[in-house]
């Protein structure tokens, strides 16, 4: 990328992209920063969450701060349909999805990137932890320096294309660092903290959230290999693949052995429940497949990760006409459709899928 070039820094309110922001103008680049607007309701200042009020005012003083131009956008319904009703879409027909992945591959990089070249920039810019390399096969993504930081598996939905448009400042560095750094710049985010919310639940109560807009609908929890009945729920998208706490059972097991949420079917309305021996997954299957650098022929080893923190475990990956079957040489345990899987060659991500069944052992 040319020094003289114009690049768009999405500007969260953090210090992540408040850096980024930082390094970019340093180099030379022609800056400007924007922010988000990602929701018609207005989210109030204190609360949890990014995309507040308070978000947006900080963005905006840092990029005063820097010296650069400065714009919100307001990709709010393009968020509330790409997002948030995929979110309440895939709840309902009881898979796990992932917004924050969801948002990076629809809003931050797709609407966000498409605006900016339209608008005659050059580049997207943000403070995602991760590093883009150049090569003779064009851009790879790679895992940040920083492992407890690494977000290349929430950008491994981005394709060759995006990620040769894409800028990420922060590889090479460390949180501490970059803290150190923003506190050095006077840069009013320096030790603002992280935030872990989904931006649209800033209050973190999933379960209220999908009762408010998918209301109740009782169903009965059964015991998977009984098939015995052990309690009632009010909707299948309270629990989560691997659940142990909260299912509220009437009938313990003779043995005192824990019971775990082994599966949902949307069909009859039914939470199954069993032993983890019942979490057990060897093989899925995924769709939507997203290549981040070249096509690999089939089949291919790799590592696979199926949580943003989760740890690489050994696999061998078969692809066909953009679906993807993934065999773990060892199980996993409590893997949900609905998640995304990034598959990795060490350090480098080679694609992503979103997972639409599970083989349990």
């Amino acid at each position: 990328m040319k020094k003289n070039n114009s690049v768009v820094v999405a500007m969260s309110g953090g210090v992540d992209s408040s850096v980024a922001a930082a390094r970019l103008v340093d180099e030379g680049y022609q800056v400007t920063g924007v922010h988000l607007a990602l929701s018609k309701e207005k989210t109030v200042s204190g609360t949890k969450g990014c995309c507040t009020l308070d978000d947006a005012r900080d963005a905006r003083r840092v990029a005063d701060r820097l010296g650069i131009p400065f714009y919100v956008w307001d990709l709010s319904e393009r968020f509330q349909e790409d997002v948030m009703q995929n979110f309440l879409d895939e709840y309902a027909q009881g898979r796990t999805p992932n917004p924050c992945m969801r948002c990076n591959e629809k809003i931050k990089f797709q609407a966000v990137l498409e605006r900016s070249i339209e608008l005659g920039f050059d580049a997207v810019a943000t403070g995602h932890w991760a590093k883009i390399v150049n090569s003779p096969q064009g851009p790879l993504l790679y895992r940040s320096e920083d492992d407890a930081k690494d977000q290349s598996y929430v950008l491994s939905v981005l394709n060759q294309e995006q990620l040769a448009k894409t800028m990420l400042p922060l590889a090479g560095s460390t949180k501490p660092e970059l803290r150190k750094e923003a506190q050095a710049r006077g840069l009013i985010t320096a030790f603002k903290p992280d935030s872990h919310d989904i931006c649209f639940i800033p209050d973190g109560d999933t379960a209220k959230f999908l009762h408010k807009h998918l209301g109740n609908k009782k169903g009965n929890i059964v015991d998977v290999e009984t098939n015995e009945v052990l309690g009632e729920h009010d909707g299948i998208f309270e629990f989560t693949i691997g659940q142990r706490k909260g299912l509220g059972l009437t009938v313990p097991r003779e043995d005192g052995a824990a019971r775990y949420v082994v599966s949902t079917d949307v069909a009859t309305n039914t939470v199954m429940v069993g032993l983890p021996s019942f979490l057990r997954v060897e093989v899925v299957t995924g769709t939507n497949l997203i290549w981040c650098g070249p096509i690999l022929d089939s089949p291919f080893d790799c590592g696979a990760q199926v949580r943003a923190h989760s740890d690489r475990v050994p696999a061998t990956a078969f692809h066909q006409d953009g679906n993807l079957t993934v065999e773990f040489k060892e199980p996993l345990q409590a893997l949900a459709a609905g998640q995304t899987i990034a598959l990795y060659d060490q350090d480098r991500v080679i694609c992503s899928a979103t997972v639409v069944s599970t083989n349990r052992s």
